[in-house]
């Protein structure tokens, strides 16, 4: 099994993905397990001290004022990871809280927090292990961290609350500790705080929007050109020229992408000699400058992203000189931006996908196509249902797309009076993220019947490739009315487990 490593200067985009969606083994780094000493030892001085530590012999938050005697310390830290995991609602998603532990671990690991190896050492054991804390969607505020995630998870860490097993069966944190042979931790002076105090369940959920984006993104381009192709377009708006000139790197990827598919089509441009079209629609012209927008914010996102993953977020955090210093680094802004820019570009792109698809079923503007792409127009309605299914799906992603991070609700008797509201932004970038993977697979669906009713017209080999593997998966092409759920289900796993993109590259090499 796969291995990552955690020292102390962070980790992958990766390594994150590999622990949270493939399962893979943790081990600290044994420049992690000396920074950890060394911190603690900071912490450890500091504790002894008669003068007040915020975060080691004070309070938290608006109660930080109060200076806490050594011998209700270990309670204080108890109490505060207690009363913290105050989450409601849906259970997150096992991937999600992999991700969130894994990232704290990293902080942890940085020698930046005052934490013992044996902490950390455990957190690392619970990953193996295939425990999974309950986490509940409601609780972040996304500043002073993802509280209450986070909390939910220190919880399983003390052998309270209940956890998910890796058999997928919910029980007692303290159970499951048992049987995998874990000891609970006894937490001490300020470790209860540093397992609280960070962006990571957003970060993560960042990380594998990224992922899950960067294979859409791919597999729109691919749609884009299928309906291009079968709207009898003209491929010449993709020539590299007309994209150098203006040099978005993103729009230049897109169009390269979509003259790839083409190459070799015996659809494209086909209108020209026998109908007065000039221009094709903006949905299908300006498909590259939509797109190409949206990996552009992406690429930026993707910044934002590894800086966050060589970060230290804690408050108090051990500096290298020794000294143990208030900030505000637990603040979620530069993270919640981001998630809902791509919640923004998410949505345009759905939306520009399903502009395509109605095209492809209006016979007044799909130039030559039966209705609905139907087998006997009237008797038959096509597709007529799955482009309102689309719709709805993109209806959903434009509500969406308002800025989680726009918002602050003041907490903590107005101590924290402004907050990111990132975790939303994540949560709602999620639904976002599976609504453009079905729009795009109803557009799959639609484009593929469309080029096959172009009778006597011979596709791109990337779109015949296209085509076969479609069909291959169980999706059924042109033909009378039919249950047609089901084959909107196969096209979204087929797009969703990325077999679209691999469909292609073989024909036309990596896409960009």
């Amino acid at each position: 099994m796969h291995t990552v490593v955690v020292g102390t200067t962070g980790v992958t985009a990766a390594d994150v993905l590999a622990v949270a969606r493939g399962g893979a083994r943790v081990e600290l780094s044994e420049d992690a397990v000396a920074a950890l000493g060394a911190a603690r030892e900071i912490v450890d001085a500091l504790a002894a001290k008669p003068e007040p530590v915020y975060g080691v012999s004070t309070g938290f938050g608006a109660l930080a004022t109060r200076h806490i005697s050594p011998e209700m310390r270990a309670q204080l830290q108890r109490n505060i990871v207690r009363s913290h995991a105050a989450g409601m609602g849906p259970r997150v998603e096992r991937e999600v809280v992999r991700a969130l532990m894994f990232l704290r671990l990293k902080t942890v690991c940085s020698g930046r927090t005052g934490v013992r190896p044996a902490v950390a050492q455990t957190m690392a054991d619970i990953l193996n292990a295939g425990i999974t804390p309950v986490v509940h969607e409601y609780g972040s505020l996304g500043c002073s961290g993802d509280l209450a995630p986070l909390s939910h998870c220190a919880l399983t860490l003390m052998g309270e609350g209940d956890a998910e097993g890796p058999d997928g069966v919910v029980r007692p944190a303290g159970e499951l500790l048992a049987t995998h042979g874990i000891e609970p931790v006894e937490l001490r002076e300020k470790e209860g705080l540093a397992l609280l105090n960070g962006t990571d369940g957003m970060l993560g959920m960042l990380i594998m929007a990224l992922a899950d984006l960067d294979t859409l993104y791919k597999s729109a381009d691919i749609t884009a050109a299928l309906s291009l192709e079968a709207l009898l377009g003209t491929d010449k708006v993709l020539a590299p020229e007309l994209h150098d000139i203006r040099p978005h790197p993103g729009q230049g990827a897109s169009a390269a992408n979509m003259l790839a598919v083409l190459k070799g089509s015996g659809l494209t441009g086909h209108h020209q000699g026998d109908a007065p079209r000039v221009q094709d629609a903006y949905s299908v012209r300006c498909a590259p400058q939509v797109a190409g927008a949206g990996r552009d914010t992406m690429a930026h996102a993707r910044l934002v992203a590894d800086r966050e993953l060589a970060s230290a977020v804690d408050n108090p955090v051990v500096l290298p000189d020794g000294r143990v210093e208030s900030n505000g680094n637990f603040h979620g802004a530069p993270v919640a931006y981001v998630l809902d820019f791509l919640a923004i570009a998410a949505a345009d792109l759905g939306s520009i996908a399903e502009r395509r698809t109605d095209r492809l079923l209006d016979k007044n503007r799909s130039h030559g196509l039966p209705p609905f792409l139907a087998d006997d127009p009237g008797v038959d309605s096509g597709l007529m249902i799955a482009q309102y299914t689309q719709a709805a799906l993109v209806s959903e992603m434009k509500r969406l797309a308002v800025p989680a991070s726009a918002d602050s609700i003041p907490s903590s008797a107005m101590q924290e009076d402004h907050v990111s509201m990132g975790w939303s932004a994540a949560r709602k970038l999620r639904t976002a993220v599976d609504d453009l993977t079905r729009i795009i697979a109803i557009e799959l669906y639609a484009a593929t019947r469309a080029v096959e009713l172009r009778e006597g017209l011979t596709p791109a080999p990337a779109s015949r490739a296209v085509i076969d593997a479609v069909r291959a998966a169980g999706v059924q092409g042109p033909g009378p009315d039919r249950f047609l759920a089901p084959d909107l289900e196969a096209a979204d796993a087929f797009v969703r487990g990325g077999h679209l993109v691999a469909a292609v590259e073989p024909v036309t090499g990596p896409l960009a």
